[in-house]
């Protein structure tokens, strides 16, 4: 008997190995259950929501994979919409559809509004009517977590296929939006096998912009992965190096009907047909010209109002190229790196906003909107018309150094993505109006919780472990893994966001800037930055390189640690300052009493003293000595690394309070001053 029982269990292990080998990795089912609010047992909602459930079940062995309906009305209106995925066929798409149904009353039980996706199937239902409408919450992303072995040639070839099956899926008709492809990559030929779909009930136009916005997320959180999913209500996109769907789909869509035959002419007919005619064709014609009129009138003013938005949109893009070219000509008068900003604006055409939609979404900048202060100007939380949550940096007018900071975060954010970075998804130049508009991320930043008595008992050890964790990603992936080489000259606790699951997101890149691979160190006689971040080398002389992020990182690590402000604890005990007194502590042996209080209970020993060694590494006075943020990774990650003693701390640090300063003396060896610079290909 036991052998009996042992045999299939070894060949059912054998057979997830070989799923997971093929990189058949499975995420269904995935639940989205909102807590927008509860239905109460045996109400009207449910016996709607149970009607609802059962038109879908009827209805779902017929049609092409689209199924929605609606039961009751308000306030106890029931919206029930399925979709299946477009390669399946109908008994496989109705068993789908009735099986998610089961499973999502049985796990998000009496809620107001749910959502599964299942791996054949959508199912969803709301108390609110969403058809025909980008939907974008709730949302799911999931991935295998394994890198393709070259990843910019994956990447191009991926962009590539996706801007091809994005087409062909916007571009089908209202019984199914959705394609499929696959394409070669990298010397041994391997293929990207990818999947996009879209709500049929969405116009073209909704449906290319939906899947751009989902691409663009899956690159954002999971850059490099070769098996991604990233789902939103309204569309998908899947891609796996392995084969998961039906070529050709299962079902295949009916052909367009043929033109209709002429009529043929009715025999005989006069006398009274002709008065008829008489009378009928005069009228035809008026009536005719009434319509013909009104539908002109309707043009007009149709186009009108595009033409408002076009022009607006061309002059915020023409604003921000006059833009580059003014701070170009200003800074370096170099007609070759001004050419170079022209080429730029290309690649952030696509990410224009208009105002219209931006002062909607903020409800006019309303103070109520208002969720921070940036260095150049106010955050303020807006909802653009789709339901995407956005935040919306609003450059200050009377900011002398925004122009400069604005072009650099447009053309740098444009072209990094990473899940450590917050995204940006967009810009509005018009008028007085300098505009940034970046994903909404929920849990505002990191000194938001650090620095307040009252809230830094929320960020336990793990988090704080964490967070430090996903600092070093981000950082290690502007220094070395993106296609650009990136200095971000400001990394403080007040740019690292926290999303949802508290996951750290690095911010505000209006002061970074783009060096070659192999340039070792730039000079400047513009120094700007936040003080008690900035190394000793920058404050004092100009000098910054990757370095100089390091220090920076170094101090963010010790304020984690230590719960304690850099630039508020000098004037503490003896005036020393945070790496200093740190330093102290350390070879005296008393480095676990830098540890905030809130923590010490939840905290592992072990990975505090390795973090405050790695922090002292950092902020170490010889730039040479301090570690790459590679190493940085590594270390974190391989306890089996022993670590080098940390050298003395400078002891001069700038000690004023954060702001940014313009002012320095000039140093004598110094390169052109833009920030924005010529491109270099990693």
């Amino acid at each position: 008997m036991e052998s009996s029982f042992i045999i299939p269990c070894l060949l059912l292990l054998l057979l997830q190995f070989l799923c997971l080998a093929a990189g058949q990795v499975n995420y269904f089912p995935i639940f989205r259950c909102r807590d927008d609010g509860n239905f109460t047992r045996n109400s009207t909602y449910e016996t709607n929501l149970k009607t609802a459930f059962a038109s879908l079940s009827a209805t779902a062995a017929t049609g092409y994979g689209f199924y929605n309906t609606s039961a009751g009305v308000s306030p106890n209106a029931v919206t029930a919409i399925a979709l299946c995925r477009g390669d399946v066929g109908s008994e496989t798409c109705r068993d789908c559809i009735r099986n998610s149904i089961v499973l999502l009353r049985q796990n998000c039980a009496n809620q107001l509004e749910a959502l599964i996706w299942s791996s054949n199937c959508s199912v969803r239902y709301s108390n609110r009517t969403y058809t025909s409408v980008v939907d974008v919450r709730p949302n799911a992303r999931v991935s295998s977590s394994i890198n393709a072995s070259d990843i910019d040639v994956f990447d191009k070839a991926l962009r590539n296929l996706e801007g091809r099956l994005r087409v062909e899926a916007a571009g089908g008709n209202s019984l199914r939006k959705f394609a499929t492809g696959d394409v070669g990559f990298g010397p041994d030929s391997s293929k990207i096998y990818a999947l996009m779909q879209c709500s049929p009930d969405l116009s073209s136009f909704d449906c290319n912009s939906c899947l751009s916005v989902v691409y663009r997320e899956s690159q954002g959180c999971c850059d490099g992965e070769i098996d991604v999913g990233v789902f939103y209500p309204s569309c998908s996109v899947r891609y796996s190096n392995a084969s998961f769907y039906n070529d050709p789909p299962a079902i295949k869509l009916p052909s367009p009907p043929p033109s209709s035959p002429e009529s043929p002419a009715i025999p005989g007919g006069t006398g009274n047909s002709r008065k008829s005619i008489y009378v009928i064709v005069p009228v035809a014609c008026v009536l005719g010209g009434i319509l013909v009129i009104i539908g002109l009138c309707l043009f007009i003013k149709r186009r009108r109002k595009n033409n408002i938005k076009d022009a607006a949109k061309k002059e915020s893009g023409t604003a921000f190229s006059s833009l580059v070219m003014n701070e170009n000509q200003n800074n370096s008068a170099n007609l070759a790196q001004a050419g170079s900003a022209e080429m730029e604006m290309g690649a952030v055409g696509s990410l224009q906003f208009d105002l219209f939609t931006i002062e909607a979404a903020t409800n006019s900048f309303f103070d109520g909107n208002k969720i921070g202060q940036g260095g150049f100007g106010p955050v303020y939380k807006g909802v653009l018309a789709n339901g995407m949550e956005v935040a919306v940096k609003r450059l200050s007018k009377s900011s002398g150094q925004g122009s400069q900071e604005f072009i650099n975060e447009v053309i740098l954010m444009a072209k990094l993505q990473h899940r450590n970075l917050v995204r940006l998804l967009g810009f509005c130049l018009d008028a007085d109006e300098k505009l940034l508009i970046y994903e909404y991320v929920s849990n505002k930043s990191l000194d938001y919780f650090l620095f307040n008595p009252n809230r830094h008992g929320q960020l336990d050890w793990p988090k704080r472990y964490k967070i430090i964790g996903g600092i070093t990603r981000g950082m290690l992936y502007l220094h070395e893994d993106s296609r650009l080489r990136i200095i971000h000259r400001d990394l403080k606790v007040s740019n690292i966001l926290l999303d949802f699951d508290m996951n750290p997101k690095i911010s505000d890149f209006g002061l970074a800037r783009i060096v070659g691979v192999d340039q070792i160190e730039v000079n400047t006689n513009r120094i700007v930055g936040t003080y008690g971040y900035m190394s000793p080398e920058y404050a004092m002389h100009g000098h910054f390189s990757v370095k100089s992020d390091v220090f920076a990182f170094g101090i963010v690590v010790l304020e984690i640690i230590t719960g304690k402000k850099c630039s508020r604890f000098y004037n503490e005990d003896d005036h020393q300052d945070l790496s200093h007194f740190a330093w102290k502590s350390w070879i005296e042996g008393r480095a676990m009493e830098l540890v905030d209080p809130t923590i010490v209970e939840t905290c592992s020993e072990d990975e505090v003293m390795r973090c405050i060694n790695i922090a002292l590494l950092c902020v170490q006075e010889d730039v040479d000595a301090r570690p790459s943020m590679a190493y940085v990774l590594n270390i974190l990650n391989n306890y089996s690394i022993d670590l080098p003693t940390p050298t003395r701390t400078p002891h001069y640090l700038p000690k004023r309070h954060d702001s940014y300063s313009s002012n320095s003396k000039s140093v004598s060896k110094s390169t052109d001053e833009s920030l924005i610079t010529n491109v270099y290909a990693r």
